[in-house]
């Protein structure tokens, strides 16, 4: 009888998950959900054939230098890889993938909800209930943005950008979006495309980040580019904080060029910017844009997929390197 490859699961995964995975592979759980150092991934290496590991574990090139040769693939429960130096694991001839189209309707949930929650002072709002000190009404009070016919940029028109074009439309929003290549018309469904994030920033009353961190994309929302946004404008970023100079946004949420932003994900987590917390029109979610059952479910899932395939001498189906 062959013996079943050993997968080391890093993080704590759905029940569902962690099920499939002790039927298939001689599975290490981590029950305790800890988090892991470089060198006790690197120790862990030397133990199994296959790793499934989520955002926190990080495999930078110092630590993947070091890496056991035993570890053959690294299935990433997560669509974004920049937590991994893809190529330096491809120089050591450790398969990569990933796992795309299954959060995209999760994520664009909270996108939505971010954008709404920024436009009509939520976090003020809540908080004011829930200290009880909401103690009169009037007309002027808690007035915010209303969105139904606004214009919303999206940057990068991928499966999440478009699930969240779509979530705008039906709020009646005008769809602007920049991309490295346009859609095709049928994916386009009318939303205008921007070749140049310098004509798209000027028309977006709410800016929406979809795209991955890279090299390329790292600060891509800075002073001079939160400057392009129409006075009063919102952003949400759903992606990675990597995009955002957290200082230039703060700076412009200060002067109020910036009315409000929707975050869920920071440039250090966990733990987010405590500069933020006095912003009330700053609305905040601890990265929750793929956290729902059926997600979480369908993450591991093709993450195992992945990993069936390899050992099986297939192309795994989400392959990057």
């Amino acid at each position: 009888m062959n013996k079943k490859p050993v997968l080391w699961i890093s993080r704590k995964l759905s029940a569902n998950t962690e099920a499939r995975a002790a039927r298939d592979y001689d599975v290490v759980l981590n029950p305790a959900d800890q988090t892991f150092t470089a060198d006790e991934i690197v120790e862990m290496s030397g133990k199994v054939d296959a790793i499934l590991p989520c955002h926190s574990e990080r495999f930078d090139a110092a630590t993947v230098a070091r890496l056991a040769d035993r570890v053959k693939i690294i299935a990433n429960h997560s669509v974004g890889v920049d937590h991994c130096d893809l190529a330096a694991l491809k120089a050591r001839g450790i398969v990569v993938t990933n796992t795309p189209d299954v959060l995209s309707d999760a994520t664009a949930e909270i996108a939505m909800l971010l954008l709404l929650g920024a436009a009509r002072r939520a976090a003020e709002g809540d908080m004011l209930v829930r200290s009880g000190n909401w103690t009169s009404w009037s007309p002027s009070f808690m007035v915010g943005t209303q969105v139904t016919g606004k214009r919303v940029g999206i940057v990068g028109m991928g499966r999440v950008g478009q699930v969240m074009a779509d979530r705008c439309r039906g709020f009646g929003m005008q769809v602007h979006y920049h991309n490295r290549t346009r859609l095709p018309a049928e994916l386009e469904k009318g939303a205008t495309y921007h070749e140049s994030l310098d004509t798209l920033l000027p028309v977006s009353d709410f800016l929406s980040l979809h795209c991955p961190a890279t090299s390329e994309t790292t600060g891509l929302i800075n002073a001079a580019r939160l400057g392009q946004l129409p006075q009063g404008a919102i952003l949400v970023n759903t992606a990675r904080g990597a995009l955002v100079v957290e200082d230039d946004l703060l700076a412009a949420i200060n002067s109020g060029h910036v009315a409000a932003a929707g975050l869920d994900c920071f440039v250090i987590e966990p733990g987010g910017n405590p500069k933020f917390a006095s912003h009330s029109n700053i609305f905040m979610l601890p990265h929750i844009g793929s956290a729902t059952r059926e997600t979480r479910d369908a993450m591991g899932f093709r993450a195992l997929d992945n990993l069936d395939a390899f050992f099986a001498g297939k192309e795994p189906r989400d392959r990057l390197v």
